[in-house]
């Protein structure tokens, strides 16, 4: 076999020797909020995970693919909360699912969708790898926390700005292509790859291209998409182990005619990254810190909210309620305006109405409430979701797409029975936004504690929030320990 080397390969495309460029320099210096908020970023993403573990649907994913397996220790992951420990690429399967799972991890939002932290999945799992693969060696230094943030920060913004030049939900394609596309750059260059392998398993990805989003949308939505991430993940990582080894690339995968990403996937239109890559995505990353529904819908619970306590103020009850109308942005209403039943949690938390309904109805939004016996014991929610309209801001769709506001805007009235409305209840910006970071700092803390509870004896517990807490102490921890750490 021919091993690619710099003599013999052609050129690759534009875009995969960008991203590859990049990945590969290891003395990119980044702001020091880049850091702070990928510090959170890590925190809530375990958190999230740890969550996710209530629920048996999430936890029928979990493990190796045969019971029973064992990997040798010297080359096993650690699963947070479990006691799994599993070969790289099963590892970043386990904890992606879990830090997705609940729809509570962290987002980006532009012409493309995503959620950035689905990556921390498989540069944990590569990292705790790497580091047991070295240990011993002379000279072998190993990955630390700050590292990992080091990755993450390169991984968001790889997905975040394909996000910013490009739709695939247009074309039915989903947004884990880009977490596969991060990951694998990025891992591959974690495992000791050079710019070369990082841009020959980055093409492999591209060939691989993504998974049809159908299974986000009626009548098939379900339960994959709490998993797709999962699978991009463990993919990349399966990349990254393949192209460390030397496996060839595909440098024109881009741009081949007939055959290529441009011609087969994006219908004739320039894959690319327009603007420099830096840390813009880590930090202006959406964090979902009250509820756990798609980002498009955090104002308007949050305002939902408010409405329920302005009803009870003002002596009126659900059953005074002719209308609801809601403003907001086009991409709200193309992927969670949603009429009809609603089959599985997978359905309610991304529709729109049941969200706002259930805000509406009992004051708050959290996870169980998308449960098939919540819905099925309160029948008044989809009684509710009948009265609800959405109608598309094109001032608000203006603001989403602007790279200095990227705001989540909308705005909420009540028409009664009695021919009364409310006061119009309006907000562009939710809690997890950049802009508002002052006030949701304290909340995601305060959201990663409550995660943590969930699943850690208190002596474990208080371990794992002084470690947390502490930056300094953190950002030093090699990461073998660290993740040891999570383990029930």
């Amino acid at each position: 076999m021919v091993h690619p080397t710099e003599e013999n390969i052609e050129e690759y495309d534009f875009i995969i020797k960008k991203i590859a460029e990049y990945v590969s320099d290891r003395n990119t210096e980044f702001s020091q909020i880049s850091y702070d908020t990928a510090h959170y970023a890590l925190l809530d993403s375990m958190g999230c995970a740890l969550l996710a573990l209530r629920y048996p649907e999430a936890n029928k994913h979990l493990g190796p693919i045969i019971p029973g397996t064992i990997v040798p220790h010297h080359s096993s992951v650690n699963v947070p909360g479990t006691q799994y420990e599993l070969d790289p690429v099963r590892g970043a399967w386990n904890i992606t699912t879990l830090i997705r799972w609940l729809d509570y991890n962290d987002t980006f939002l532009a012409k493309e969708f995503g959620h950035p932290s689905d990556n921390f999945g498989a540069i944990l799992s590569a990292a705790q790898y790497y580091n047991k693969q070295i240990d011993g060696k002379r000279d072998g230094k190993k990955y630390n926390v700050k590292d990992v943030l080091h990755f993450a920060i390169k991984a968001y913004e790889i997905q975040g700005q394909l996000s910013i030049d490009n739709s695939l939900n247009r074309l039915g394609i989903d947004h884990v292509f880009f977490v596969k596309l991060a990951s694998t750059a990025v891992v591959t260059m974690m495992l000791g790859g050079n710019k070369e392998q990082v841009e020959a398993a980055i093409s492999n990805a591209i060939v691989d291209n993504g998974p049809l989003r159908t299974y986000r949308h009626f009548p098939n939505t379900g339960e994959r998409k709490s998993w797709a991430a999962a699978d991009a993940a463990s993919r990349a990582v399966n990349f990254a182990m393949m192209h460390s080894k030397g496996e060839r690339g595909y440098p024109s995968v881009v741009t081949t005619k007939t055959w290529g990403y441009q011609d087969v996937v994006l219908k004739g239109q320039t894959f690319a990254i327009e603007r420099p890559l830096g840390s813009y995505i880590m930090e202006n990353v959406l964090f979902k810190i009250s509820y756990p529904a798609e980002f498009h819908g955090q104002t308007a619970v949050e305002m939902a909210i408010q409405i329920h306590h302005y009803l009870k103020e003002n002596n009126k009850n659900i059953s005074d309620v002719d209308k609801l109308t809601i403003n907001t942005h086009e991409a709200a209403i193309r992927i969670i305006d949603k009429k009809g039943p609603l089959t599985n949690y997978a359905d309610r938390d991304h529709c729109m109405q049941y969200m706002v309904a259930v805000g509406l109805l009992f004051g708050r939004l959290v996870a169980d409430d998308y449960s098939d016996h919540f819905a099925k014991t309160n029948p008044q929610i989809d009684e509710l979701r009948e009265r609800i309209v959405m109608v598309e801001s094109k001032t608000y769709s203006t603001d989403y797409l602007d790279p200095e506001k990227r705001s989540q805007a909308s705005d909420l009235q009540v028409q009664f029975k009695d021919g009364s409305v409310s006061p119009v209840f309006k907000s562009e910006f939710p809690i997890g936004h950049r802009l508002r970071r002052k006030e949701g700092i304290p909340l995601l803390v305060e959201k990663f504690q409550k995660n943590v509870e969930t699943r850690f004896p208190s002596a474990q517990r208080k371990s794992i929030l002084n470690l947390c807490l502490n930056k300094e102490e953190l950002f030093n921890t090699e990461i073998n320990e660290f993740m040891k750490l999570w383990v029930i």
